[in-house]
Order: structure tokens, then C-alpha cells, then sequence
């Protein structure tokens, strides 16, 4: 009884596709609950690589999760790190001999040229967080045109939605490349793509989310937070969350939310604050009262990064609109068990011939 008790709180979230509607048409994905593959799925695969992305296809996921960083050279590339870092990447050979910056790994991405960066061999390290990993020696970079390419040889129907964001620095402005860099260069290759109307665009920096939605009022923007960016006006586009009415501080983040016309929340589903009225008291960063307000609102809500499923339970019955995860094969499979319509997976073969032909491109 506890159980179908449980699946009619959950009726109202179920989604199911009309029976003549084609599975794989463009949107269709918009049918199914969102599970979103963090990175790719960077707990199954090297992250922010083509393999990733070939594996969050395979695995049924609803939505491909990635990060955006610009070159020197003002080439659009995907990676989720404003520095190529020891621990996910090796230096090769530089692209010319006696290039004075040579080693690369260890620099910023806004200081090294695409040819640089793409030197790097990004698939060969697993992360220490994540010992499932599955390892790519020699994946590379890829530039957002290049991911794009290669999903759309292995999703020809055009079905799956993406969740795009820029990594921009606010509090150090010559880390990264600007607001308006950033906004121009995603959205031309936005505008471009087949994709265009199945792209979510997401930013700590709301400051690039009012641009996005100033150059393009179609353009869905997610307002990322956690408690770093919270009380930082610098990443809020100036917001003080404090100011808000509330009377809850889940309700203060979906209100400053709301104020910059954000379409989703996304908060983080797994850290613990102090209370702003009692700093002893602790209190979850995702909340009922927070999902019940940006609803209220008019806003959906996807936290991030959710890898425990005792914290999705407790997050759908909240009513959370989608969940963003390192982890997109079991959040699926948990989804599925919920009731909720799923998204259906990609044929292997199909996704592995793809990935062949273009990794050799990268």
C-alpha cells in the first residue's frame, strides 16, 4: 500500500509519450523525465570528452551536460576547467618545436590556442572520485562544433537536449574570457546547430544569462547557485539574495532567480548551510519550500550534482523537474522504477561507428 501510495504523490511528475509519436523526433526527449549526464557521465567515462558523450547517449540519457571555455585564439571548446589540470590531462608534443608554452598542462585555457590545447591527451588518467571510469587514451578536447558533429552522426533524428554551460570567472575577469565573448560565440554555434531549439543555457555568472536572453529571448537559461556564488553578488549580476522577501532562503534563491527571467534552478542538491537566523542550525541547500516557489514562479528545477539515490527520492517527491548526474545509467534505471517515462537508448553500434570516425578528427 506504502508503495502505491508513493506513485500517486508521484502522478503528477509522470510523463509519457503519445503511442504515434515518434520516439526520436526533434524534442521528443522533452517527454521523458530530464536525467541529465553530468560531463558526459563522468562517473562511468573520462569527462568532457567524445567518448563520454558517446556513453551518456548509450545510456538513455535525457540530457548531455557540458561546460564551455574560449581558447586564445577565440575558439569555443568544451571542458569544464578554466586551467587544464595535472590530474585529467598529459602534455604530448607542443605544436611547434620550442614553443615557449610548452608544457601546456598547467596553463588556462584563455591563454593556449585550440592547436595547443588539442595536443593534450585528456583520456588516459582516472579520477581518483571516480574509480568506474572508463579510460580513452589519447581523447582530446573537443570544440563544441566538434561535439555537435559527432552526437549528430549518432543522434540523426536530432532528439536529445543539451545543457550548455559558459565557465567564466567572475571574480577574476583575466582568467577567462569575457561576458560578451562568451554570450557572442556560444550562441553563434547555437543559432548553427541542429540543436538549436533543445539547448539549455546555464551559468554561475548570471550575468551571462541576462546577456543570453537579451541577444535571445528563445534561449532557455538555468541559473546555477550553490554556497559559493549564494551571497556573492559578483556572480548573481549583482543580486543580493538577502533582499528578497523570502521568507525562506530556498525562497530568496528562486525570487533573485525570477529577477533575471531565468527559465530553471539549478541549485546543489548536496551541500549543508548554516542558517542565516541560527548559524547552529543546518539546513539543506535544495529545499521543498525552494522547488515550491520557483514553481510557484513559473520555473523548473534541476539540482545538481545528484549521485545518491536516497537524495533523488527525497528530491522527486519534492517535486524536482530533473536531475543532473555524474552517474546517468542508475538515475535512469532509478527513474524508470519511479514510473516516470525515460528517455530510450541509442543503439551501440550506431553510437560506437560514430565515435570512431570522429575521434579521428579531433
Amino acid at each position: 500500500m506504502a508503495h502505491i501510495a508513493f506513485l500517486a504523490v508521484l502522478g503528477s511528475f509522470l510523463v509519457s509519450a503519445s503511442p504515434t509519436q515518434d520516439p526520436f523526433s526533434l524534442n521528443s526527449n522533452k517527454k521523458f523525465y530530464d536525467v541529465q549526464a553530468h560531463r558526459g557521465g563522468r562517473g562511468n567515462t573520462v569527462e568532457s570528452t567524445l567518448p563520454s558523450f558517446a556513453w551518456g547517449l548509450i545510456d538513455g540519457s535525457t540530457t548531455l551536460e557540458l561546460d564551455n571555455g574560449i581558447t586564445l585564439d577565440g575558439e569555443v571548446i568544451v571542458w569544464h576547467d578554466v586551467g587544464i589540470m595535472t590530474e585529467k590531462c598529459r602534455d604530448t608534443n607542443p605544436v611547434v618545436p620550442n614553443d615557449p608554452m610548452f608544457p601546456y598542462v598547467g596553463k588556462l585555457v584563455a591563454n593556449l590556442t585550440l592547436a595547443q590545447i588539442q595536443t593534450l591527451d585528456c583520456g588516459s588518467q582516472r579520477q581518483a572520485n571516480y574509480p568506474q571510469q572508463l579510460l580513452y587514451p589519447g581523447a582530446r578536447i573537443p570544440t563544441l562544433k566538434e561535439v555537435f558533429e559527432f552526437v549528430s552522426c549518432a543522434d540523426p533524428s536530432h532528439r536529445i537536449l543539451w545543457n550548455i554551460e559558459s565557465k567564466i570567472d567572475a571574480r577574476f575577469p583575466n582568467r577567462t574570457a569575457g561576458v560578451q565573448q562568451f554570450v557572442q560565440k556560444q550562441h553563434s554555434i547555437f543559432r548553427d546547430s541542429p540543436y538549436y531549439r533543445s539547448i539549455t543555457y546555464q551559468s554561475f555568472d548570471w550575468r551571462t544569462l541576462v546577456a543570453m536572453k537579451e541577444l535571445d529571448p528563445k534561449i532557455t537559461t538555468s541559473a546555477l547557485i550553490d554556497e559559493d556564488t549564494l551571497f556573492a553578488p559578483e556572480w548573481l549580476a549583482g543580486l543580493q539574495v538577502d533582499s528578497f522577501r523570502g521568507p525562506s532562503l530556498g525562497e530568496q534563491m528562486a525570487q533573485a532567480a525570477h529577477a533575471i527571467k531565468a527559465d530553471i534552478l539549478s541549485p546543489t542538491a548536496t551541500v549543508l548551510i548554516p542558517s542565516p537566523e541560527d548559524p547552529s542550525e543546518i539546513l539543506k541547500f535544495t529545499t521543498q519550500s525552494l522547488i515550491d516557489e520557483a514553481h510557484r514562479l513559473g520555473m523548473r528545477v534541476k539540482p545538481w550534482t545528484v549521485n545518491r539515490l536516497d537524495i533523488a527520492d527525497e528530491l522527486l517527491l519534492w517535486g524536482a523537474d530533473g536531475i543532473i548526474t555524474d552517474y546517468p545509467n542508475v538515475v535512469r534505471r532509478w527513474a524508470k522504477q519511479q514510473g516516470l517515462s525515460v528517455a530510450p537508448k541509442y543503439p551501440k553500434q550506431r553510437v560506437f561507428s560514430c565515435l570512431e570516425k570522429h575521434m579521428q578528427k579531433v
